[in-house]
């Protein structure tokens, strides 16, 4: 199994329903994508302080590494790619194997 996990800072101008749409958007890629199994998101929500402005994540579980390596140039997600990095300041993505 393989975790892909990522944290967006979304640009000052961008709506709750922008970000909203995004991550519809990364979601419905379970539908789209094989071996994607799950996708879970939301904003940062700690008193711990040691988000660095980064406002939101996601984590995606694979199947398999295979399954992520297919999925990363997947036109589904390059479609959501191109909705959504426009919209961020910054973001940090990090895979590893379980």
């Amino acid at each position: 199994m393989t975790r892909h996990f990522g944290v967006f800072q979304f640009k000052a101008d961008i709506t709750q329903e922008q970000i909203y749409a995004c991550f519809e958007a990364l979601v419905d890629l379970q539908n789209k994508i094989p071996g994607l199994q799950s996708v879970e998101h939301g904003p940062y929500q700690s008193d711990e302080g040691l988000n660095d402005g980064f406002t939101h994540g996601f984590i995606m579980t694979f199947d398999s590494p295979e399954a992520r390596d297919a999925y990363l140039p997947h036109p589904d997600h390059l479609k959501v790619v191109d909705l959504i990095q426009p919209k961020l300041e910054r973001l940090v993505v990090f895979d590893f194997n379980l």
